[in-house]
């Protein structure tokens, strides 16, 4: 088992985790002739982007052709793709960007990745087909982001007593830890949900897969847009395979995508990246959630097709 100090450590570098964004308004939504002069930030690869919108109205308000418009009717897309807010940035990147992971077997030293990630902030237009509107309080955003910590923690421990059993103070402190992106905050309610009082038998892991998938594909969609077409899967992912071989990433993703992972050791058609880097087959699926874990207590995958 991985020592407490190495899932600490860990868990900060993912918390450090950071991508540039350049985000651009919309020619349509500028006065000014062509474009306007674009907000470049350093951005968390494990926070959300509504988060930015205030600062970004803001911002943006001398150019909008109505600044009049609340800050929440802010959307992003990149290269005419919806952004779903609902996603941590970091994944929204590996999941778009066309970035390729960082690969520790790879020597070359070369890595060409797509920075800043250039994406455009529209007031208006929003697709309501592909997402969810925001509101001014940010109620919305709240209850997506908790009704996922619900079902993460249902998956580990059978219920969701242990988030429902937080005190409105450890609630309210667990939704500002995400907003200001404060580990240590974030880490003191975290405890309390991995030791729900009787203790916590895990059951299974929070896991979601995500891969490219046909346009014309009629299931679990996440999204159809003009670049690409999503799937979502999910299955009931017990830590351990037998009472002697802990679930490894390799036996999570055969199981539940046998013809894309064929082999539990080694990748053959595609690679899984976690926070921008590919995770060997053979990692602890355990020991990877309580290391690497995004902020709704889910180890979410982005499954990159190999050429």
């Amino acid at each position: 088992m991985t020592s407490a100090s190495t899932t600490r450590a860990l868990q900060r570098a993912v918390w450090n985790g950071s991508i540039p964004l350049q985000i651009t308004l919309a020619p349509e939504e500028c006065r000014s002739y062509g474009q306007s002069m674009p907000y470049l930030v350093q951005y968390p690869r494990l926070a959300y982007l509504p988060t930015l919108l205030s600062r970004l109205h803001a911002f943006f308000v001398d150019v909008l052709i109505n600044p009049e418009v609340d800050s929440c009717e802010g959307w992003f897309e990149y290269e005419g793709v919806p952004l779903k807010w609902q996603h941590a940035v970091g994944l929204l990147y590996d999941l778009y960007s066309g970035a390729d992971p960082v690969n520790s077997d790879d020597t070359s030293g070369a890595i060409e990745s797509p920075l800043p990630w250039n994406l455009t902030l529209q007031f208006t237009g929003r697709p309501s087909t592909q997402l969810i509107p925001l509101d001014a309080e940010g109620k919305i955003q709240h209850d997506v982001f908790i009704n996922s910590v619900k079902e993460a923690d249902f998956l580990r421990n059978g219920s969701a007593k242990a988030i429902m059993g937080l005190s409105m103070d450890d609630s309210t402190r667990l939704w500002e830890a995400v907003l200001n992106h404060d580990l240590e905050s974030y880490s003191a309610i975290d405890r309390k949900l991995w030791n729900p009082p009787g203790g916590l038998q895990l059951r299974h892991i929070p896991l979601k897969v995500y891969l490219p998938a046909p346009a014309d594909t009629a299931s679990q969609i996440e999204d159809k847009g003009p670049q690409r077409a999503l799937r979502v899967v999910q299955g009931l992912v017990q830590p351990s395979v037998s009472t002697k071989e802990p679930q490894t990433l390799g036996t999570a993703l055969h199981a539940l995508l046998p013809t894309v992972f064929p082999s539990r050791r080694s990748y053959i058609h595609a690679k899984a990246a976690l926070h921008g880097a590919v995770v060997p087959l053979s990692a602890n699926l355990q020991e990877l959630l309580r290391g690497a874990a995004y902020k709704d207590g889910f180890l979410h995958i982005a499954v990159i097709m190999q050429s």
